[in-house]
Parts: C-alpha cells; structure tokens; sequence
C-alpha cells in the first residue's frame, strides 16, 4: 500500500479491513496528514509488486489519477483507477491489473471496501485478453504497434 495525504484515511479504513481479511500487508506510507508528493510513496509499493515482494499493491490519493499515473510509470505495472466494482472486477479479468488505484476524495470507504473486496477475489480470464496483456507488456519494452515516436504534430 502507498498514499499521499489525501488518501490516508482510505488507506488505514482499508488497511484495517485487510488485516481483519486475514491478508499480509505493507505499508510504504505516508503515515501523517501533511502534505507529501505521492510518487514517493507510490512508486515503492508498485516496486514491491514488480520485485514478487507483494502480489498486488494497493495505492490512494484524492482522486487516484496521479497514483494511478505514478504507478504505470514503474515496468511491470498495470494500475486500475476504479470507482466501483464492475470496473475492478474488468481489471482484473480482462487487464490482469495488478495494482488498484482509489481516490479517497472520490469514493467512501463502503464503496473502496467493496472494490478491493472484488478486486482481490477476482482472478485472470486469460485467453484473448493474455494477448493484449502481452502486447501491454511489449509495449512497455518499446516494442509493439507504436514503438515509433508520431510523427511532427503528433498526428500519424
């Protein structure tokens, strides 16, 4: 787990839900409400999934876009900003999401906990969506349908 300020309380409701689960958690912070910079506390415990220390990881903030955004940016992740659990449901299934991005200003802690619930239990479908994981991951590698930069303007 990793938070800015902003999603400390969403962090302790949910990490206090995860212990009672039974679940092991780590928690790489932000441990106050002063104001910090989220990648510092994001991008740790998206590393701790790419290094096998952690399953999936779970990251918060006020919206959740920049902890999303901040945790696709470590190779090997495949963050979800969710906002209910038909959309956590489909990262799992279909993107094999491994990181779940909430935004504490945006979803109450009912919803969250009903999110990480179905995100948890959720597996992977596999079959065509293991191609365009695959082809995700490719492009992670520079590799894929748009390894080359657009061209002048931005526009292909």
């Amino acid at each position: 787990m990793g938070s800015d300020h902003a999603g400390l309380p969403l962090k302790e409701h949910i990490k206090r839900l995860l212990l009672e689960w039974g679940h092991q958690v780590q928690d790489f912070g932000t441990d106050s409400p002063d104001p910090v910079d989220y990648p510092d506390f994001i991008a740790p415990a998206a590393r701790a999934v790419t290094r096998g220390e952690a399953e999936r990881g779970i990251v918060f903030g006020g919206s959740g876009n920049g902890e999303a955004m901040a945790a696709n940016k470590i190779r090997g992740i495949r963050a979800a900003l969710c906002h209910d659990v038909t959309t956590a449901r489909l990262a799992r299934q279909h993107n094999d999401a491994n990181v779940l991005a909430l935004g504490a200003r945006i979803t109450g802690t009912e919803v969250a906990a009903d999110i990480v619930r179905v995100w948890l239990e959720t597996g992977f479908d596999g079959g065509r969506h293991a191609r365009r994981v695959e082809k995700l991951r490719a492009l992670e590698g520079g590799r894929g349908p748009d390894a080359e930069p657009p061209a002048e303007g931005g526009r292909r």
